[in-house]
């Protein structure tokens, strides 16, 4: 029997299976890739008796992969929190999926697992930019301040370790970034990393060309930013949508780049009791996501003017 541990490479991703790993540890292959390398299954040659876990990557994504794997006998075991259609039906896959904005995959392997290795989703969270539930996780706890801080700058720069348009663009892979998390019981431990120093000192860097650069659509209800076609662009994308995001939650907020196929990379993040992140972006080829952050692997380079039209009027109230 072979076994197969199949996850997103940004901190969600990683910290969800370092949690599974934690509390059982077994021998796999890894398989991962950035941020947005999320069609994953199709690299997995699994068969009868096989075991696959799948983390932080929507099944709509991988569907037909999923159908091979589970048609040739493999056991699916997926763990997700974005918008990825129906769930089949079939003994061979056990599915948790939840679409809430208020969950991230790391927070639903804290409940598969009962809360054991609570501060990695702590740590998932805050790099999912999701502050509140990272927040009230602490609570339970019973975190100072500095811990919960430190927890949120890791899961920050995690996050942003994952971002570019391949691997060339990031500081390290993925699989080396989780190789280095799986030292470590204690999330608090990595910071004495020098690797994660210096994707903080790189971070920091990264956000700092952003200054002087303007929207270049905004109105009361949303904006967007085109940024320079720079690996520095495309690995802060993600990151600065967050930041846009926490600055001003009531509207919405698009970040482009530029691809390598004339087209634009494209996050997005959204304000809450709105139109879904998610099916907003799923109106264009290769869009989707969750509830208030979601995206586009390539938007078509002649479809920008109707992206950005469809922006402008999506969250007017």
């Amino acid at each position: 029997m072979r076994r197969f541990d199949v996850f997103n490479g940004d901190a969600d991703g990683i910290c969800a299976l370092h949690q599974l790993r934690l509390a059982q540890p077994i021998a796999s292959e890894l398989v991962t890739g950035i941020k947005r390398d999320t069609e994953l299954l199709q690299r997995v040659d699994a068969g009868q008796g096989d075991e696959v876990t799948v983390l932080d990557i929507s099944i709509d994504r991988n569907r037909e992969a999923l159908t091979r794997l589970l048609e040739r006998g493999a056991r699916v075991r997926w763990f997700d929190h974005h918008h990825g259609g129906k769930v089949p039906a079939h003994i061979g896959l056990i599915a948790t999926i939840d679409v809430s904005h208020l969950v991230c995959t790391s927070i639903l392997v804290d409940r598969h697992l009962a809360g054991r290795f609570r501060r990695w989703a702590i740590v998932a969270a805050f790099g999912d930019n999701l502050p509140g539930p990272a927040r009230a996780l602490a609570a339970t706890l019973h975190l100072g301040d500095a811990a919960v801080a430190t927890l949120r700058e890791l899961g920050t720069d995690l996050n942003y370790g994952a971002c570019g348009e391949t691997e060339a663009d990031v500081l390290q892979p993925p699989l080396e970034t989780y190789r280095l998390v799986s030292r470590h019981r204690d999330p608090l431990g990595l910071r004495d990393e020098p690797f994660m120093a210096r994707l903080a000192q790189s971070r920091l860097s990264d956000l700092a060309n952003l200054e002087g650069i303007a929207p270049c659509q905004t109105d009361p209800f949303a904006d967007a930013w085109l940024l320079p076609d720079e690996p520095w662009s495309r690995r802060v994308m993600s990151t600065f949508a967050n930041r846009l995001a926490n600055a001003d939650p009531s509207r919405a907020h698009a970040v482009l780049v530029p691809n390598a196929r004339g087209g634009y990379a494209v996050s997005v993040r959204t304000p809450a009791g709105g139109q879904d992140a998610a099916r907003f972006c799923q109106r264009f080829p290769t869009g989707g996501g969750r509830a208030r952050a979601a995206g586009l692997q390539d938007l078509p380079g002649d479809r920008l003017a109707e992206f950005l039209d469809a922006l402008a009027v999506a969250w007017r109230r």
